[in-house]
């Protein structure tokens, strides 16, 4: 019979689950650490995992930037110029014209001096350029930090570009080497330049270059051009004053200009002689004391924009005489800077009264005796109109040519007592008035020309034949078209101011021929010089004693005659010239010293109001000669012995 279980094995049973369940709870304590260790070993694998990729990307993504701006950096510097040899910079050739007295007075095209080393350049003109331009030249590397960082406070204070970090070196770069442009590709071409440099040159070679290549202003690029531009010296002996001015052209070249603006140029080189100071290379008291005692520029001002007229002119000339050319030349030339601003005065002052009358245009030209051009002035306003009226223009002379009949009668046998008709004469329904209406019968030779008949030159000129004026007039150099009528005497034809005034220069010139030049000597920078004037006498076109008997009557003219208002108080002979409608007026004169021939009138041809030879031009003439000779009076050539 079975027994019915006890409960005793329901609690071994008990005992045991919950043995089972000790033992598993045991099991899972030993489970869950190697699970945890499991994950946190997962985790850190993963995390390490990413940092190793994260390496490797940085460090494939380094190689790559490497290579790229490696890439860009090398492209940029295949495109950077050669500096190996920045003494041979190619540039345009310069023309450079010297006065009389070899002051630099024109240029045409960059004006560059001659190169000059780090031994050339005066301590003074570093110390001003360093001071102003690059307090840490000496010391950086090629770029500036400290500038760079600086300038950039000061540009973000102030909201806009108000101030730059570059160093000289990188100036170089940037205004010799590169274009004008703000790219980054253009800066970073820079910056690889500037470093170039400062590994390429010296310091002091590299400012030597700065030096010899920055513009200073009026054409003049390199400091040796500037210096003797501005101051006639070579870049050596530029003094403490002198060296500020430059640097401070620097800034803006034309607003500094001592010749456009004195006071600003002043106020420039003082704001420099004081950062010499700032810098330690002067002391202030030393800074004042030299910004107290500017020095006068000698070679960048003197004359008006007017004596460009004559500037072309010799240039003209000089390329005939040796050709067009290239390189740098230096044309010596006939120009008296003083005698230029007389003529400028006394043509300005004139003109104003003309104005009045009419007239509009205005052309003198004045000589030595021997056709020396010495100053020329081919119109009012270089600027408004280039055109020259003393070389270009061909006008109608008048009476300015009844010397050539005169003098033409002189040497068929005539003197200047020789008596001759003022009367009507009528040639082929022509017939000649004189400018008064009036007629004075039997007269001198001397007094005709002296009053400028009209009636009595044209029966002079017919009965000793007009073919003899017009062979004096070729003679005297007239190269110009005239008419082979009996208007000739009367001055029909068309001639230059230029070519009147060396004909009557002759009359000065004892008869000699004179030829008008302007260039002395042309001068190449590779072959020297490559042509010069030559000075053997000019040939005997009139006798001698037949120009003193022409002397002793266009004197007259002067003392007595229609050209009275040329009087200037020494020995003086001309004569004046009307055209019909008074459309040309001149006045031609001369004393034993200087010859100058003077027109005024209309570029158009039109008429002006009264205005006559013996007026406006023989006022202008004589304003300019009563300055003009500042030696001791000297007589004509009058012996007729």
């Amino acid at each position: 019979m079975a027994r019915t279980p006890t409960k005793k094995p329901a609690a071994t049973t008990r005992r045991a689950s919950s043995g089972a369940r000790k033992a598993a709870g045991k099991s899972d304590a030993a489970r869950k650490p190697a699970t945890s260790r499991r994950r946190k070993s997962a985790v850190v694998r993963k995390r390490t995992g990413i940092v190793v990729r994260l390496v490797k990307f940085g460090i494939v993504a380094a190689i790559w930037a490497f290579v790229l701006v490696g890439g860009v950096f090398a492209y940029h510097a295949y495109q950077l110029p050669d500096i190996t040899d920045l003494d041979r910079y190619e540039r345009q050739g310069a023309t450079r014209l010297l006065d009389r007295d070899g002051a630099l007075f024109v240029s045409y095209g960059a004006l560059h001096g001659r190169p000059v080393t780090a031994a050339n350049l005066p301590p003074p003109l570093i110390n001003a350029l360093v001071a102003t331009e690059d307090r840490r030249f000496f010391s950086h590397f090629g770029i500036d930090p400290i500038s760079i960082l600086r300038a950039a406070l000061v540009n973000l204070k102030a909201g806009r570009t108000v101030q730059g970090g570059s160093t000289l070196t990188q100036q170089l770069a940037k205004n010799v080497f590169l274009s004008a442009d703000r790219s980054y590709s253009r800066k970073i071409q820079e910056l690889l330049l500037a470093f170039w440099l400062e590994h390429r040159f010296s310091k002091q070679e590299i400012l030597a270059i700065y030096l010899n290549r920055v513009y200073f202003g009026a054409g003049a690029y390199g400091v040796d051009a500037a210096a003797r531009k501005y101051y006639r010296r070579p870049v050596e002996d530029l003094t403490a004053y002198q060296s500020a001015m430059l640097v401070g052209l620097l800034k803006a070249p034309s607003r500094y200009n001592p010749a456009v603006d004195r006071a600003r140029s002043e106020g420039r080189t003082r704001q420099v002689l004081l950062n010499m100071a700032d810098a330690g290379y002067l002391t202030e008291d030393e800074a004042e004391r030299i910004a107290a005692r500017p020095s006068a520029i000698q070679g960048a001002a003197g004359v008006s924009r007017n004596h460009r007229y004559f500037a072309d002119w010799a240039r003209e000339r000089a390329n005939g005489y040796a050709g067009p050319g290239g390189g740098d030349r230096t044309i010596r030339t006939t120009l008296d800077r003083r005698l230029q601003r007389i003529a400028e005065q006394a043509v300005s002052e004139g003109m104003k009264r003309g104005a009045k009358k009419g007239a509009r245009q205005v052309a003198m030209v004045v000589m030595s005796p021997d056709g020396a051009v010495r100053a020329m002035i081919g119109g009012r306003d270089y600027a408004a109109s280039q055109f020259n009226r003393a070389t270009q223009a061909l006008r109608q002379p008048g009476s300015a040519f009844k010397p050539f009949v005169y003098l033409a009668a002189l040497e068929a046998g005539y003197t200047p007592s020789t008596r001759l008709p003022d009367t009507p004469v009528a040639l082929n329904g022509w017939t000649p008035r004189n400018f008064d209406g009036r007629y004075r019968g039997d007269v001198t030779l001397e007094d005709a020309l002296a009053n400028s008949l009209n009636a009595a030159t044209v029966n002079l000129s017919e009965a000793i034949g007009r073919r003899r004026a017009l062979s004096v007039a070729r003679r005297l150099g007239v190269t110009a078209t005239l008419p082979d009528r009996p208007s000739l005497a009367l001055g029909a034809g068309e001639v230059t101011v230029l070519e009147m005034t060396a004909a009557y220069a002759a009359f000065a010139n004892h008869g000699q021929f004179v030829s008008p030049y302007a260039v002395e000597r042309i001068q190449t920078s590779a072959d020297g010089a490559i042509f010069a004037r030559d000075d053997s006498a000019a040939p005997q076109v009139v006798d001698a004693r037949i120009v003193a008997a022409l002397n002793q009557m266009l004197q007259s003219v002067v003392e007595s005659g229609t050209g009275r208002k040329a009087r200037i108080g020494r020995p003086a002979a001309g004569k004046t010239g009307t055209s019909q409608d008074f459309r040309d007026a001149w006045f031609i004169g001369y004393t034993a010293d200087l010859v100058a021939g003077v027109w005024v009138g209309r570029d158009d041809a039109s008429f002006m109001d009264g205005v006559t030879g013996g007026s406006l031009p023989a006022e202008i003439w004589a304003a300019f000669m009563a300055e003009a000779e500042d030696g001791p009076p000297r007589p004509l050539a009058l012996n007729l012995n």
